[in-house]
């Protein structure tokens, strides 16, 4: 308490939050409301992202611009908020000091919120990054679109059936909510999309393949709802392979422990690890690399360092690990920031409830899924509405919601995804070196 008195007396308590994501945002947010507190948001990025909609510009749905917004925006109203651009390197809990970067340069800290995410776990084969990318990135999410775009275009330009038959072929690899969405979204850029765009090929043709290691889509909605997920995809078209284990991924194929597919694009949506940053916190971590957190939120046997969402793991009061999702997240950096706060006004901290609303997948236009408190199962338009409206709503920048909207709506009325760049050839496979004829007679260059 004498520590509580000296401190309020003679500057405001200094906090850092680490990650604009939807934790730290949340968190941050809640913490410039007190004038007692100055506040420092802490990115490598200058954005923050809306994570949920990255497999809607892999497919060029929408631009990236239109999901993020730029930090400094967020609050450029805020008299007591700091934004720096840079990354947490290092830790002296002692000193209670961060180091930035690796200049040397450090923070001084009261209160610290740790909330950098997790990492796409490829289980114990990090070799399979560069063949097969995940989708937390909007660099992840261009590169997928290009990748895409450019075997179409390859395949425009291929005699060989074969080579023809891989480079129309993409293999999205997780039956989770991601895979799903994006299986469901390649299918319709497939069959509506660019079906109208090209002469010699046959977009519709291609394959879109989504592979599961467990029995069924899904596995943390209610069976219902996977069984719905499982008809809605084969409706548009996707193959679905269950109980598919891969063992290894070549340069154009995938081999599982059934089969070997031949695949010019692979996509991995299949599993999500700790961020190596928790490495550094001296705390806990559990198998997957995630931190240990306390009920409260904070590190064990440390009340000044909170961390928060993916790079954490805690347990409901079911005994059951919380989700990996956006809502968890954004509900705990509410409630670490008034942890905070009653730790500031000499109180206690209280444990975190996790409020579950719901969750929810789209599979396409007009189908969708959603699993509401009580175990309530909708599909199709009110599903799909409902997924629409919690999107939009959960997109931090008012224009950036606007902007959604009218592409969502012109996509609906024309299937118009006009966000369909390539923009660095140069480090995708040439198409082949050979010489075809046009549909005029006139020479192509391969």
């Amino acid at each position: 308490m004498l520590e509580f008195l000296w401190k309020s007396e003679t500057r405001p308590w200094r906090v850092i939050v680490v990650g604009a994501g939807f934790a730290g945002l949340s968190a941050a947010r809640e913490l410039e409301k007190r004038r007692d507190v100055e506040l420092t948001v802490l990115d490598r990025s200058n954005h923050h992202l809306f994570q949920p909609l990255l497999y809607q510009v892999a497919t060029g749905g929408l631009n990236p611009s239109e999901i993020a917004s730029p930090i400094r925006s967020l609050f450029r109203d805020s008299p007591r908020a700091t934004v720096m651009l840079g990354s947490m390197t290092g830790i002296d809990r002692r000193k209670r000091t961060i180091q930035i970067d690796d200049s040397g340069s450090t923070l001084p800290y009261d209160y610290l919120i740790v909330a950098v995410g997790g990492r796409t776990s490829y289980f114990g084969h990090p070799e399979w990054e560069s063949r097969a990318p995940g989708l937390k990135t909007l660099d992840d999410a261009r590169n997928i679109r290009q990748g895409v775009l450019l075997a179409f275009e390859r395949a425009e330009m291929e005699e060989d059936p074969e080579i023809r038959r891989r480079l129309m072929t993409v293999a999205v690899i997780g039956g989770g909510p991601t895979g799903v969405e994006m299986a469901g979204a390649l299918a319709e850029l497939r069959t509506h999309v660019l079906s109208r765009e090209f002469k010699r090929i046959r977009p519709e043709d291609a394959r879109v393949l989504l592979l599961e290691a467990g029995p069924r889509l899904l596995s943390g909605f209610p069976e219902k709802a996977s069984a719905t997920a499982l008809s809605e995809l084969g409706r548009l078209g996707v193959e679905v392979l269950l109980g598919e284990t891969v063992e290894d991924i070549g340069t154009d194929s995938v081999r599982t422990n059934r089969r070997s597919l031949s695949a010019e694009n692979v996509i991995w949506a299949a599993g999500v690890q700790g961020h190596p940053l928790g490495s550094l916190l001296e705390a806990p971590l559990d198998r997957a690399g995630r931190v240990k957190i306390a009920p409260e939120l904070h590190l064990p046997h440390d009340e000044r360092v909170f961390c928060l969402g993916d790079m954490t793991s805690l347990e409901n009061r079911h005994g059951k690990p919380l989700p990996g999702v956006a809502p968890v997240a954004a509900q705990q950096g509410k409630h670490a920031a008034r942890n905070i706060g009653r730790l500031i006004d000499g109180k206690r901290p209280k444990p975190f409830r996790y409020f579950d609303k719901g969750s929810m997948a789209t599979i396409g236009r007009k189908s969708a899924v959603a699993v509401l408190p009580g175990g309530i199962v909708l599909s199709g338009w009110t599903a799909w509405l409902g997924w629409l409206a919690v999107h939009l709503a959960f997109l931090v920048d008012v224009q950036n919601r606007l902007v959604v909207m009218f592409r969502w709506a012109w996509a609906y009325l024309g299937w118009k995804w006009n966000v369909r760049l390539i923009d660095d050839v140069q480090h995708h496979p040439s198409p082949p070196a050979t010489v075809m004829s046009s549909p005029t007679g006139a020479g192509l260059p391969g």
